[in-house]
């Protein structure tokens, strides 16, 4: 990627950074988040239904906002690494990494060589859509290509030591709700259990000196993230902020009229 990664610059720096998922496959509904001052968007195509062209859309509207634009791929395929890479996005997130052969393989498909063997062609929004950018593009997208992984389950955690050691690796991002899942609270992420194994997840990557990531879903859940050192915060999905908003003023306005 030529562009400047907004999100890099600040990581480079320590800064506390904060985020949401975009699930409703909206360019316009980015627009709107992109506004308000997030520092990065995660584009979501595992849970949504995003085709490419709408996320290359997002990508460009995040841009225009000083916002970096992340897609979480379904799976790391070449096809779905190579074309979020090709339209811009500044990084990935990618879901339930158990083992090392699988970040290893995302690396190779991310990452041009020598560190791996992503495709390559120069005429890709990332790359300017023009050929006298190749050397530039291939000198810069290592470097400016953001990856992140997430930990979801017990087979995760108990690889955390080996994922730490991989430099191409930017962010670890634990999963609550299927964390939850994993350890048998499905759904309860404010569960001791839950918040146990955040804790011990952030500690160890503070340690190795690894940014750690993940989502709050209040303000007090945020608050206290914080506090525990972790500087990679998603808040919340644009559907449940817009359900939220609506369904509290539909409550005020039910009760006003009685």
């Amino acid at each position: 990627m030529l562009r400047k990664n907004f999100l890099k610059g600040k990581l480079a720096v320590n800064r506390y950074v904060l985020g949401t998922w975009s699930i409703l496959s909206s360019p316009l509904c980015v627009d709107v988040i992109a506004s308000s001052g997030v520092d990065f968007v995660i584009l979501d195509r595992e849970h949504g239904t995003a085709s490419f062209e709408t996320i290359v859309s997002a990508i460009s509207i995040c841009e225009n906002h000083g916002v970096s634009p992340i897609v979480r791929i379904p799976e790391a395929t070449v096809g779905e690494v190579q074309r979020a890479l090709d339209a811009g996005a500044h990084g990935l997130h990618i879901p339930n990494i158990t083992c090392t052969s699988q970040l290893e393989n995302i690396i190779e498909l991310a990452k041009y060589p020598p560190l791996g063997k992503r495709g390559f062609s120069p005429f890709t929004r990332a790359a300017g859509f023009s050929a006298q950018n190749s050397r530039e593009q291939l000198s810069q997208a290592n470097d400016n290509t953001l990856l992140a992984i997430h930990i979801e389950g017990i087979e995760g955690i108990s690889h955390l030591d080996e994922f730490l050691k991989y430099s191409e690796l930017d962010i670890i991002f634990v999963g609550l709700f299927d964390l939850s899942k994993s350890l048998g609270v499905a759904g309860d992420i404010t569960h001791h259990f839950v918040y146990d194994g955040l804790k011990k997840i952030a500690e160890k990557c503070k340690n190795c000196g690894k940014i750690v990531g993940t989502i709050a879903t209040s303000p007090e859940q945020l608050e206290e993230f914080l506090s525990l050192g972790i500087n990679y915060i998603t808040y919340s999905v644009d559907c449940e902020m817009l359900l939220q908003t609506y369904t509290s003023t539909v409550k005020l306005f039910r009760r006003s009229i009685r």
